[in-house]
């Protein structure tokens, strides 16, 4: 197998940790590749990057793609060649905010999508800035889909401000943001420099929300094939081990290092285990599968995740949905996903699109376990369904 020498970039999140991993502990390495991880400190730089060709594949917001393939984005087409993680979001609200809703009655039960956001909108009387790290992110989509099922017009209703997730914690500090939304380890150091307070997970909207993807230009994809179904095996085995409970406190240790995330091990393992300080009183409070890297088929790139989003992205901007939602779709690259995995012991999916917000159970194609991946609001989304 020759060798090829890649340029990766990524955002220092939790979620990164695939490819920090497949770098760290030879996983790319025993596929020929050798991997040269790029930091960038934001999304539109890191789009940026992977367009002009700086980098040849990127840890990247779902959406992004998507959007490329709508024509509200960037020009270029992007593929996915994988899921890289689903869940791991927060949203999180300034210290002043949190305690007008506890004097409200609201108990941060860090469960209840519903409660939250009727407690959020009350004690703002639903004037607020919330910051995301990108326009094009599940961040935004989740708060879109949570805020307007409650009744809240979003994005309209809210004052949308795009913050670089390493400075979340710094925009709610300085007054420039009453919430956030962002992936972690970044909304726990809001709560560790004592400036915010965690109030949902991510899953607690959609419990399967895909997150990050594995995104490379079309072009590169068709041209370089073989080193592409060797990235898919590369990053798909280190999202094997980071899924033994076993191996977090490693992870931990390796993305808490100065080139990846440089914050404490302690607060990243909260995130790999989910176990969340979400106060300065130190509550803690439990999610399971708040991050997942693996399980439940989680780093299969579902088209009916990318027809979801594109359904989304046209709905606010007049496009017809059916056919944004087959854009979108044909940039989730199932085919070569596939092939690189035709020779694992992996149990692919034998079908492209299932209803999203179902669970599935053991007896399905998929083969998983059975596994809630609802909306909070019990929604199913279906290709074309216009639902």
């Amino acid at each position: 197998m020759s060798g090829a020498r890649l340029g990766v970039g990524f955002i220092p999140l939790v979620d990164s940790a695939p490819l920090v991993v497949a770098h760290e502990l030879g996983f790319a390495a025993g596929e020929g590749l050798e991997l040269e991880l790029h930091k960038s400190p934001s999304w539109s730089m890191l789009r940026d990057m992977l367009n002009i060709g700086q980098i040849d594949a990127a840890h990247m917001l779902a959406p992004i793609p998507v959007a490329q393939a709508l024509g509200i984005g960037n020009s270029s087409r992007f593929d996915v060649l994988s899921m890289m993680s689903i869940n791991g979001n927060v949203t999180g609200v300034s210290t002043e905010l949190a305690a007008k809703m506890r004097a409200n009655g609201f108990d941060f039960s860090f469960t209840d999508a519903y409660a939250a956001g009727k407690a959020l909108i009350a004690a703002t009387g639903g004037d607020f800035r919330i910051g995301v790290p990108f326009p094009f992110s599940m961040h935004a989509e989740l708060l879109y889909y949570w805020l307007s099922a409650l009744g809240h017009p979003a994005p309209q209703g809210i004052q949308i401000r795009t913050v670089p997730p390493p400075l979340m914690a710094q925009a709610i500090a300085a007054g420039e943001i009453d919430a956030f939304c962002v992936g972690e380890p970044w909304g726990s150091i809001s709560v560790e420099n004592g400036v915010g307070e965690l109030l949902l997970p991510g899953a607690a909207i959609w419990a399967g929300a895909p997150e990050k993807v594995l995104a490379v230009r079309h072009d590169w994809a068709e041209q370089e094939k073989a080193t592409a179904l060797r990235l898919i095996r590369a990053v798909w085995k280190a999202g094997r081990w980071l899924a033994e409970p076993g191996n977090r406190i490693m992870a931990s240790e390796i993305l808490a290092r100065p080139a990846y995330l440089n914050v404490s091990s302690d607060v990243i393992d909260r995130a790999l285990n989910g176990e969340l300080i979400v106060n300065r009183a130190g509550d803690e409070r439990r999610v399971r599968n708040f991050v997942d890297f693996f399980g439940h088929n989680a780093t299969f790139p579902w088209k009916s995740q990318a027809a979801w989003i594109g359904s989304q992205l046209a709905s606010r901007v007049g496009m017809d949905r059916g056919a944004a939602e087959t854009s979108a779709a044909e940039v989730f690259r199932t085919d070569l996903y596939r092939e690189a995995l035709s020779t694992e012991s992996a149990a692919l999916p034998q079908r492209d699109y299932r209803p999203e917000g179902e669970s599935f159970g053991a007896d399905t194609a998929e083969g998983m376990a059975a596994q809630p991946f609802g909306f909070f609001d019990r929604r199913i989304f279906e290709r074309n369904s216009g639902t």
